[in-house]
């Protein structure tokens, strides 16, 4: 699938924007300039903003805006995957793109790329990446390593009756929602959503996509970070969820800063 136009018609994208206008604008006009000529559907739910990133999102006209209101106090994962589901129910197209607010696309290769990934004999259910930034091999190792020792230090302490928190996975799993490939075609064949669980939005998707009998592929930081930048926990920066002195506020404001100085262009 290298035709851009034969991906277009293929593939639609659903961001949920809540309270993050610079980053809904950075991340939006990336994707019109890196997408415009092909004329993918963009679906953009507004979460109950009620500010200034909800009047932004009513002046586009080539986006299909979806505005939906709460109706009382919900968690905020709870709230992403029911604004997902809404989008779900509009799509027609056979894939769709998650993306968050603070994903910024400066390489629109990174679609039709995924999508290929989908070709051969095996149903793809999703396509995607486990973690949220690249740490690099030396980091990413380390990582795995003390997660490793930390798990199964718990898990032998409770077995020797001790007081010991619940083992996590070492091992991450689960695709991240920052950049991630759904088949569409499958999730409503199934009559499946993001929201089926208290979980992450997704999570027990890909568990039941697991059961059914079809496969995940997973990307490696590396290659999708080659596509793009992500600031993770960016929205929560956004919303002053940090001190200015924070490493995730600073990054914020470094890479929300470059981008802007550049008209929304990667350097």
């Amino acid at each position: 699938m290298n035709s851009s136009s034969a991906s277009a018609t293929n593939y639609s994208i659903i961001l949920v924007n809540y309270r993050s206008l610079q980053l809904t604008q950075t991340c939006l006009n990336l994707l019109y300039e890196g997408l415009r000529e092909i004329g993918v559907p963009v679906y953009v739910v507004d979460n109950d903003s009620n500010d200034t990133s909800s009047e932004y999102l009513r002046t586009l006209n080539w986006v299909n805006l979806i505005e939906r209101k709460s109706w009382g106090p919900e968690a905020g994962s709870v709230a992403h995957g029911r604004a997902l589901d809404m989008a779900l129910d509009k799509i027609e197209t056979e894939y769709v793109f998650l993306l968050h607010t603070d994903t910024f696309i400066y390489d629109p290769a990174i679609f039709p790329m995924m999508i290929d990934s989908c070709a051969g004999a095996h149903k793809v259910a999703a396509v995607g990446c486990v973690e949220q930034l690249n740490r690099g091999w030396t980091r990413s190792t380390w990582r795995l390593v003390s997660r490793f020792i930390k798990h199964y230090s718990r898990r032998g302490l409770r077995v020797l009756g001790m007081q010991a928190k619940d083992p996590k996975p070492y091992r991450e799993t689960y695709l991240k929602s920052f950049c991630a490939l759904r088949n569409v075609r499958l999730i409503k064949k199934h009559g499946l959503h993001f929201l089926m669980d208290d979980r992450n939005p997704g999570y027990e998707l890909q568990d039941r996509m697991v059961a059914l009998g079809y496969t995940i592929n997973f990307i490696s930081p590396r290659k999708i970070f080659s596509y793009l930048d992500h600031l993770q926990s960016g929205t929560v920066s956004a919303m002053g969820g940090y001190a200015d002195t924070h490493r995730r506020a600073k990054i914020y404001n470094q890479v929300v800063g470059e981008y802007k100085d550049r008209g929304g262009r990667k350097s």
